[in-house]
Order: structure tokens, then sequence, then C-alpha cells
């Protein structure tokens, strides 16, 4: 894989809460310099950065009910309309992590509807982040294929703000359960081209990571 092509998978990520507007305007024209995929930050960010990707191809990113997923599927909904409306073109959700966990499908999947619809409306894609650290593979699983149903364009490992971030193995498992038309972005710990370049030999199709241009070294 090319150094541009690797860089067309990343999701350059700040989502720090003490992140200055000097920081996301420095992740911004890097995203522009290397030609990464998107620019993903906390929802209040997303204006200006709209505002600094303008006339580039780097989509603007928002995480929505970040970074625990427990906030109400109505409240995840409205977070999600709002960032479209300021912008975004891209919504990376947390699921309802503990509904995962207990085996209740219908919940995941009424979750990540409402924020589908909210974000498809706006003409936005929707990653669901299903936080795989927390989970068995069988709620991984579960996760994934509840997503999917509820009209998800991606999966995605982590928030990178848990307990471990995106592995091989999980990838693997998440590209076998959304099978080859739905995305799947590794996030979390990815800190070399060569771990990147693993996870896309596993399934990724994007890459989240919060030192992007290392990952082209």
């Amino acid at each position: 894989m090319t150094t541009p092509q690797l860089a067309s998978l990343i999701d350059s990520t700040l989502l720090k809460p003490e992140a200055s507007r000097e920081q996301i305007a420095t992740l911004c024209a890097e995203a522009r310099e290397h030609g990464f995929a998107s620019v993903c930050t906390n929802p209040l960010w997303t204006g200006f950065v709209r505002e600094q990707l303008e006339g580039s191809d780097v989509l603007t990113c928002v995480v929505v009910g970040f970074p625990l997923g427990a906030s109400a599927t109505e409240v995840k909904a409205f977070e999600a309309a709002t960032a479209v409306a300021a912008g975004a073109e891209e919504i990376d959700m947390v699921i309802d992590i503990a509904a995962a966990r207990a085996g209740e499908r219908e919940r995941v999947e009424a979750d990540v509807r409402a924020v589908a619809e909210a974000a498809h409306r706006g003409g936005a894609r929707l990653k669901a982040i299903i936080e795989t650290c927390l989970l068995s593979d069988e709620q991984k699983v579960l996760a994934c294929e509840a997503a999917v149903a509820a009209g998800a364009d991606y999966v995605k490992t982590s928030t990178g703000f848990s307990t471990a971030g995106a592995t091989v193995e999980d990838v693997r498992l998440m590209r076998s359960a959304v099978g080859p038309d739905v995305g799947v972005k590794a996030s979390g710990g990815i800190r070399t081209r060569e771990a990147a370049l693993a996870m896309v030999e596993a399934g990724a199709s994007r890459i989240g990571a919060s030192n992007g241009p290392a990952l082209l070294g």
C-alpha cells in the first residue's frame, strides 16, 4: 500500500477535552496536507473544522454519545442532528454498551437506528463504536450485526478512552460479522505504519489515529 493510499484511510483524531483551537487548526492543516479521510473531533468544533477543511476532500467527522455511550438514545440522535446541521459529514457514535453486554440486540439496534436516521437525513455517514474491550466475542458479533441492521455504514472498534484499543483479532472478527459491504474502522492504540497496515490486512477500511502523520513514516 502506498503512503497516499494509507493516508486516505486515516481519520485524524483529537478528542481530548482540553484541545485548543490552535491544536484543532493544526490537525486540519495536517489532514489537508496528507490527504487524510477525515478530521474527527468533539461536537463543539464541528463548524470550525468544516471551515478549516473547506475546499479539500477531507471530511468533517464528529463523535456522539462519547465516550461512554450511556446517553439516552434521543439525546444521541439530537446530538447527531445538531452536528450534521453544523457541517458534520460523518458521525461516530458509541452504542448502548450495556445492552450489548446483556445480549439485548433490539435495544442496540434501536439506539443505532435513531442516530443513523438523524445522520442520514443530513447526508452524513454513521460509524457505530462497539468498544470491543468491554465485550466478549459473542457480544461483539451481536453488536456488529445489530448496528448493520440499524443502518450503520461502519462499525468501529474503540473510543480510545476505555481499557484497550483495536486488535487485529477484533478487526478480523468484525469484518467477518459485517461482510464485505460495510466499513470497519480500527481505532485506539494504533501508533505505527506497521500496526495500521496490519489492521488493513485484517479488514479495516478506516484507521482512527491521534498521530496520523506518524503512521505514514
